[in-house]
């Protein structure tokens, strides 16, 4: 056998089909499939917000330019819509089962997971209270946004009152999606350094699951350290 054909995995190769596994220094977080639903879900919505932007106030007028147009948005901002409703239901069928809320969720305190104390609940599994809400709020989010569309992509087909109506509530929709998105990038980052390696090279090291995840570590590790 070649050197290359009795090559061990590496924790990359491991990456592309498994997760919630040890391998070395490192815990497999998000396989690649994973990550792909993410970041297409991710694309959707960027293009979504800056061909929405010029459409929903004249300050974001300039913004028209950089797609073609206004009317060029219009068209290109429905059918991101689409995809972005698409990628989220596909992100849905494929994470719903860890998200989940469990008894030792009611314990979550929105209040501490701000102040990032080092002094993590040991019975924090893969996903925390703060993470499993922010999930079901994007679906949420994700169907308002999608069905107040509607209306306003087909005006001819719909009375003025409920084409009013969606317009505030597709507003709404927006802004609470670009809030909590600011948020999701700070926490994925900043606030959290090693967060973001998980959507991108698809692990974290064990010292990073031991103090966010501990009942992760536990149960990817077997308990040891």
């Amino acid at each position: 056998m070649s050197e290359i054909g009795a090559r061990a995995p590496t924790v990359m190769d491991v990456a592309r089909e498994r997760e919630d596994v040890l391998v070395g220094e490192e815990i497999v977080r998000h396989k690649l499939s994973s990550r792909l639903i993410h970041w297409t879900v991710a694309i959707f919505f960027v293009g979504a917000l800056l061909t929405g932007m010029p459409i929903w106030s004249p300050v974001f007028g300039w913004m028209a330019y950089l797609f073609g147009g206004l009317s060029v948005c219009r068209w290109l901002h429905a059918w991101l819509g689409v995809a972005f409703s698409v990628g989220t239901v596909v992100m849905f069928v494929a994470w719903v089962s860890d998200m989940k809320f469990d008894a030792n969720d009611r314990k979550f305190s929105f209040i501490d997971y701000l102040k990032f104390s080092a002094a993590e609940d040991p019975e924090v599994g893969k996903y925390n209270a703060g993470q499993k809400l922010f999930f079901w709020s994007v679906l949420a989010a994700m169907l308002v946004v999608l069905l107040t569309g509607i209306p306003l992509w087909w005006p001819k087909e719909f009375g003025w009152r409920l084409r009013q109506v969606c317009i505030v509530l597709h507003d709404v929709g927006f802004i609470f999606w670009f809030v909590a998105i600011v948020g999701h990038i700070y926490l994925g980052t900043a606030a959290e350094p090693g967060t973001f390696r998980s959507m991108t090279r698809g692990t974290v090291t064990k010292p990073w699951a031991r103090l966010h995840h501990p009942r992760w570590f536990r149960e990817v590790t077997g308990g040891r350290r």
